[in-house]
């Protein structure tokens, strides 16, 4: 018997596969399926983002080369081409969703007290990136004439940064109506760009007790009500209580904002913060927009790192399976990231993976030393003695 197990079958071991067919049987996501199951599906669309497999070809014939080691990830056998390829059309892409669920709450456990700022207001960031696609092949997808392009909206928890709500829409969705759809936890802090420009989305925050940060536009309307004192040191300007002056503005958002003007001492380039928020110091404020990009080195680091850019299906479902099984690759690299004490570097621990897939060793001490752990060699099969 093979004591030993893969890198890839001890990273696979981090998902309940009592909670995966739970999520199998509330999708119904093996109705008719012969022979080739969602698991085998997942494994394989898994090593697709581990391993950066660019096509169907790439997924099968690298886990054929590995066929005696499948037995460990609990597949059987490598699939075919034409086999992953209609799992990935037709089978339910909310499947990954809920995987990705069951993960985000072991993520969450680990990086819980991780975080840069002195409050316990929840911090969340919330933008969204686009993802270019060929109008001739995704013809579903049309963003302008002769453009293909689909957004994947995302709502980063900037404890241990971790992606918690994704929502993947048509290139021409706007991202109001994305922020229109959030259940944000009271007391939660969320930044926003300009680009989220909605004021009775301000209000509803408001009355629902979110605090929301965001940039001013240029051409706002509104009177200055009160002008707090400001420190003579740092790069705060001005600390303003508005209200919009516009008939259009208060009409949607009556309360009071608070404006922030803060000059940025790196740079010299001056910002104007609007919030809802009136106990933080002004600098907090500055601080907590300054914290929102981090969602654009996320946006930056999973496309470089893991196969968003290209297909290997065609079909909506196809590419609503990838990206979801992107965003689990994602989650799974953040929390080896929280639990190891080495300071891995995202690029690095995937590189490193990919070439250790399939090497055998003692993942967790890998993950620590990952150049002076030896390999543990299987033990050789018994032979057969034939006696007759």
């Amino acid at each position: 018997m093979v004591r030993a197990s893969s890198l890839f079958s001890q990273i696979l071991n981090l998902f309940s596969r009592t909670e995966f067919q739970q999520a199998v049987k509330q999708h119904h996501a093996e109705r008719h399926a012969k022979g080739f199951c969602c698991w085998d599906q997942f494994v394989a669309m898994l090593f697709c983002q581990l391993a950066q497999a660019h096509s169907l070809r790439e997924i099968c014939g690298g886990l054929a080369c590995c066929v005696g080691k499948l037995r460990h990830l609990g597949v059987e056998t490598a699939p075919s081409k034409s086999t992953l390829a209609y799992a990935n059309e037709h089978r339910p892409w909310q499947l990954y969703e809920t995987v990705f669920g069951q993960l985000l709450g072991r993520c969450q456990a680990a990086a819980h007290g991780r975080k840069k700022f002195r409050f316990s207001n929840k911090l969340y960031s919330l933008d969204s990136t686009m993802i270019d696609l060929c109008l001739s092949l995704f013809d579903w997808a049309r963003y302008v004439q002769t453009k293909g392009a689909i957004k994947l909206h995302l709502l980063l928890d900037h404890e241990g940064y971790l992606p918690t709500y994704a929502v993947i829409t048509e290139g021409r969705v706007n991202d109001v109506r994305v922020a229109q759809t959030l259940d944000l936890p009271q007391d939660s802090i969320l930044v926003v760009d300009r680009g989220y420009l909605d004021y009775a989305l301000y209000a509803r925050w408001t009355e629902q007790g979110v605090w929301f940060v965001t940039r001013e536009r240029s051409n706002a309307d509104f009177r200055v009500l009160e002008r707090r004192e400001v420190p003579s040191r740092g790069g705060v300007r001005f600390d303003q209580i508005i209200e919009l002056a516009s008939a259009y503005g208060q009409a949607r958002c009556p309360h009071r904002l608070r404006r922030i003007g803060y000059e940025d001492p790196e740079t010299g380039r001056c910002f104007v913060f609007l919030t809802n928020h009136m106990g933080f110091a002004a600098s907090t404020i500055a601080r907590i927009y300054k914290d929102r990009w981090q969602i654009e080195l996320f946006f930056k680091a999973l496309k470089q790192n893991l196969k968003i850019k290209t297909f290997v299906g065609t079909s909506p479902n196809a590419v609503k399976t990838q990206i979801w099984t992107a965003l689990i690759a994602m989650l799974l690299l953040k929390y080896l990231q929280l639990r190891s004490r080495r300071g891995w570097s995202l690029s690095n621990l995937v590189a490193l993976l990919r070439w250790n897939l399939f090497t055998y060793r003692d993942f967790w001490a890998w993950l620590e030393n990952p150049f002076d752990t030896p390999p543990i060699e299987p033990p050789p099969e018994q032979l057969r003695l034939g006696l007759g």
